[in-house]
This record gives C-alpha cells, sequence and structure tokens, in this order.
C-alpha cells in the first residue's frame, strides 16, 4: 500500500476544471487510469499501490478524477455524466499532456469511459485494461436506481438496500458531492453494443473478482473482442478485485506483451 497523495495539477475541458496527476517516469510508455463510480483518482489508484507499481516498473502514470469525482468540477446535469462525455475528458487530458497514443485502464464505470474512448479515437489506445467490468458493458448490471436513492437519502440509516448501503457508504468515506453522484449514475449507464466490442482490434486484459456480483463474465465479454484475455481475480468481490497483487501482476505480464506485438504476431500467423 502506497498512501502518498501525488501532486495534482488541472486543465479545462467542456467549461469544467478537471484534476489529474502526471507521475512515474516521464520518459516511460505512459498509462492513463480512469476511475469508477464514487471513487477518485487516489482511492482507485494510489491507496491500493497502482501508482506505486506501475511507477517502479517504469511506467508514466497518468490519472484523471472524473467530473463529478474528487478535485474535478461537478456539474449538476445527468447529461454532463453520459460515458462519452466523460471519455472525451479523457482523450482531452491526452491531448493537454501533448500524448499520441496511451495504454488506458479503467475500473467499473472507468472502464466503460475507456470503451467509449477507445470507440471514439482507436488511434489514441495503445491496449485496452477493464477491471470490474465483464459482460455487464453489453447486457447492463442490473437496476442502479436503487443506488441514486441511496445517495441521496437522508443519512445512511434510512437506506435499505444492500448495494445502495455499500455505495452510499463509500460516498461518504469519499466525502463526495452525492447530488452530483447521483447524477453521474443515472446519466452514465450507456450500453455498448456487442458488435462495437467486436470493432475494438486492440489487445486487451478483462479482470473481474470471482466474487463480484456487479461485472459478469470477463470471458463473455472477451469472447467478443479479436485480442482480449480474461482474468478471473481469485475470491475478491467488487470493492476489492481493484487492488489485488494478482491482477497487479496480470497486468505487468499483459502490458510486456503488448510491448513485443503479441496482437500482430497472432495476426499474421
Amino acid at each position: 500500500m502506497n498512501l502518498n497523495t501525488p501532486a495534482f495539477s488541472s486543465f479545462t475541458h467542456d467549461g469544467l476544471q478537471l484534476a489529474f496527476f502526471d507521475e512515474g517516469d516521464p520518459a516511460g510508455v505512459p498509462v492513463l487510469l480512469i476511475h469508477g463510480f464514487a471513487s477518485t483518482a487516489n482511492v482507485n489508484w494510489v491507496h491500493p499501490g497502482w501508482l506505486k507499481t506501475l511507477g517502479d516498473a517504469g511506467y508514466r502514470v497518468i490519472a484523471i478524477d472524473n467530473r463529478g469525482h474528487g478535485a474535478s468540477d461537478k456539474p449538476h446535469d445527468a447529461e454532463a455524466y453520459r460515458p462519452w462525455v466523460m471519455a472525451g475528458d479523457a482523450i482531452a487530458l491526452l491531448d493537454h499532456l501533448g500524448i499520441p497514443e496511451a495504454n488506458v485502464m479503467g475500473y467499473s464505470m472507468g472502464a466503460r469511459i475507456s470503451v467509449f474512448a477507445a470507440l471514439a479515437n482507436p488511434h489514441r489506445v495503445r491496449s485496452l485494461v477493464l477491471g470490474g467490468l465483464g459482460i455487464g458493458m453489453t447486457d447492463g448490471v442490473g437496476d442502479w436506481d436503487p443506488i441514486a436513492d441511496a445517495l441521496l437519502a437522508p443519512s445512511l440509516e434510512d437506506v435499505t438496500h444492500d448495494r445502495g448501503r455499500m455505495f452510499r457508504a463509500f460516498a461518504e468515506q469519499t466525502r463526495s458531492d452525492r447530488v452530483a453522484l447521483a447524477l453521474c449514475i443515472r446519466g452514465s449507464r450507456d450500453l455498448v453494443a456487442r458488435a462495437d466490442m467486436g470493432k475494438l482490434d486492440m489487445p486487451a486484459l478483462i479482470g473481474v473478482g470471482t466474487k463480484d456480483d456487479i461485472a459478469g463474465s470477463p470471458q463473455e465479454l472477451a469472447a467478443l473482442m479479436p485480442y482480449a484475455e480474461a482474468l478471473d481475480i481469485p475470491g475478491r468481490d467488487h470493492m476489492l478485485a481493484v487492488g489485488d497483487r494478482v491482477f497487479k501482476q496480470a497486468v505487468l505480464a499483459f502490458y510486456a506483451k503488448v510491448a513485443k506485438g503479441w496482437h500482430r504476431q497472432v495476426t499474421s500467423s
């Protein structure tokens, strides 16, 4: 665990001030990290040790606080949280930093944002790591309206829905703007068509905890893509899989394969 908060900067896109950090080796291969719903760049990527893991491996590590989260602006408009809109923020950050192409890694909602970014800008995404979201990417992840209701309830004690309680407690822990999050959850649930997943021809790794009751099967999602691998993260639920050592080791091994062009070798063989 590395709890040291890196220095954050900000840039302007779509009329919003968006926070990010840019750490690791400035000359390393860039990895853009996109966090999940109700989380932040710190909570998703620094506290579980991803910044240290990737930085120690020689990567340039960049992470954004999605709009509505962390130190970024928090519009109170559900339409502002469409996944393709937030994907535009991520690509705008690459533009701001002058980075033509990056490995993109997202967790949960961040995985959905990553896919929308890759569909709109395939030449900017060297590879995809999708954590905490399997076939739910295309088939949905259940009814999230109770979570929005839980975020807007007078107190945690008023929430009886199990998943709603989990996210309400998490939002309180991260001191989030609960109104912005409720609007985010209502605006960001657009699904990706199965045929569109098949258009993503960059290498991909899809990692989901074996006790995750939200994400859906990583194997089913990987099967829709030409160069995707699925990873079961043993014994982890949706909240705990993100920092798992098995996940980290798999990502480092995956990036080593990407650097060697394994998917091109598959194509030519």
